[in-house]
């Protein structure tokens, strides 16, 4: 099955207080352990051409095409382990870079 993300990201507001409303709500451990998964997603079904995707409201992840992100954000995406965190309530986003230890 494929579940599509049908959203344009150009009007929506960048922020940076997305991951910490997410540990707010879910606990630092839960929080890291849903970005673990994000990226678990993107190796496993991903590739160079996909980013992962954490839904603030339902901690649901998806994996969306890197150019159709950034022609509608202006964000790069040239870095590894990144992640997109979106409140689709709030039209907001998020990007996130994990540093793997």
């Amino acid at each position: 099955m494929t579940n599509s993300l049908f959203v344009d990201f150009s009007e929506w507001d960048h922020v940076n207080s997305l991951w910490p409303g997410f540990i707010h709500r879910l606990g630092l451990e839960r929080a890291q352990q849903a970005v673990r998964q994000a990226l678990d997603l993107q190796l496993m079904n991903g590739n160079s051409d996909t980013l992962p995707v954490l839904f603030f409201e339902t901690c649901g992840l998806a994996l969306v095409n890197v150019d159709l992100i950034s022609q509608q954000t202006g964000l790069s995406f040239h870095d590894n382990n990144l992640i997109l965190i979106i409140s689709k309530k709030e039209r907001r986003l998020q990007l996130l870079k994990e540093f793997v230890k």
